[in-house]
């Protein structure tokens, strides 16, 4: 499977990249890239910088129809760029729309709200999103994943950095799912 990984370059949490990353590689499938600028993103632990890490593939250049599903790592600057950026909106909606698994963690859910996809859906995220969700349409739990199959795909969401192993797991399921 060709997994795409969608994160602005102005910074992402870096462990809700780099474990998802290496859990999709280690699961055999082909993670890649995606950003909303050619060269490469920051990456941050909580308010420090971290490592950067090069695009693979620019949005508005490249399509969900090349992808088997997505991953939206968080940190609060990823998704508030990311929900600015109409490109971005739309590839993240198109998966939606063709029925592809998504997978979103802690702050991610705010490009999701953009997006207009949460609707009828349950799903989790860091606590300071829930509002944004409920007004949204979306119901808010406070569990460490939730997987929802509301509508023609399935969306895999979790809390916080703290929950990444247990989201891996989670997506990996919905992945292989969709792959079968």
């Amino acid at each position: 499977m060709r997994i795409a990984f969608l994160a602005a370059p102005e910074g992402v949490e870096q462990i809700e990249l780099t474990d998802p990353w290496q859990a999709v590689k280690d699961a055999g499938h082909d993670p890649v890239l995606v950003s909303t600028k050619p060269g490469e993103i920051q990456a941050f632990h909580h308010l420090d910088k971290a490592d950067t890490f090069r695009v693979d593939e620019v949005v508005g250049e490249t399509s969900a129809d090349s992808f088997d599903a997505l991953v939206l790592p968080g940190g609060v600057a990823n998704p508030d760029f990311l929900r600015m950026d109409d490109r971005a909106v739309a590839f993240v909606k198109s998966f939606f729309e063709r029925g592809r698994p998504v997978a979103a963690i802690c702050h991610a859910p705010w490009t999701l709200v953009e997006a207009d996809v949460v609707r009828g859906r349950v799903l989790t995220s860091w606590p300071s999103l829930r509002t944004d969700i409920r007004n949204a349409g979306g119901t808010w739990v406070d569990e460490q994943v939730k997987v929802c199959d509301h509508g023609p795909n399935k969306l895999v969401t979790s809390r916080k950095p703290d929950d990444v192993k247990a989201f891996c797991e989670a997506f990996l399921d919905v992945f292989a799912e969709q792959a079968a």
